[in-house]
């Protein structure tokens, strides 16, 4: 099926390496080593939802915007089917693997100019756009920043300071309360850069939360 051969093409690796998590704003900034892994260049789009679960929850349709009206349960559910339907093993990224990526990995990202990689408060008339409309980072990857926020698999917590391997957050958050990255395009500048770390509760939706798959 065409949808699930693009995302299969779609997959970019992202080689491992140590870098330097968090910011001034997101304290404390720690090391953290990642294993290779793979993310997809794009946001799950309302095109592959709907070739996955049958239906379309998104306030602003188009096929190649992405899905949103999303909550974290939602998302689980449409990876569980997607992995039974292709034979893969998609999930969705760790908060850290998130940030590796959003950086470009250990790249310098000359690219940062935040009206040509996102769409954000100031550029997106307060909707989604298609994806892969704006320049990707120097992995490759498309709406990192902006467009709508993307769930991770970590549950929303303190930093540790110690350095890390392959971190996948704390046991458990407060409130039920899921790590979301990336800024949307109702959000300012302030909040569409690639340390600032987003939270919600798991049965939480809206226009501006989707995801990005991972493997």
């Amino acid at each position: 099926m065409r949808p699930f051969r693009e995302l299969e093409a779609n997959m970019v690796c992202v080689e491992g390496g140590t870098f330097a998590m968090g910011s001034y704003w997101d304290k404390p900034i720690h090391q953290v080593t990642l294993s290779t892994f793979y993310l997809c260049k794009y946001e799950v789009t309302q095109e592959l939802w709907q070739a996955v679960m049958g239906n379309n929850p998104s306030e602003f349709f188009g096929l190649k915007r992405p899905v949103e009206n999303v909550d974290w349960w939602a998302a689980q559910r449409f990876i569980t089917k997607l992995n039974q339907l292709t034979g893969r093993n998609y999930r969705l990224p760790t908060e850290a693997e998130w940030e590796y990526a959003a950086r470009s990995g250990n790249r310098e990202d000359p690219r940062y100019n935040l009206d040509e990689i996102a769409w954000y408060e100031d550029n997106s008339d307060m909707q989604t756009h298609d994806v892969g409309m704006k320049h990707a980072n120097g992995l490759g990857l498309y709406d990192m920043l902006g467009n709508v926020w993307e769930w991770c698999q970590d549950w929303y917590g303190k930093y540790e300071s110690k350095a890390q391997t392959n971190p996948k957050g704390p046991a458990e958050g407060p409130k039920s309360t899921k790590v979301m990255r990336g800024g949307c395009y109702a959000y300012s500048l302030l909040y569409n850069n690639v340390s600032h770390r987003g939270y919600s509760n798991r049965s939480s939706s809206s226009s501006r939360i989707g995801l990005r798959l991972a493997e």
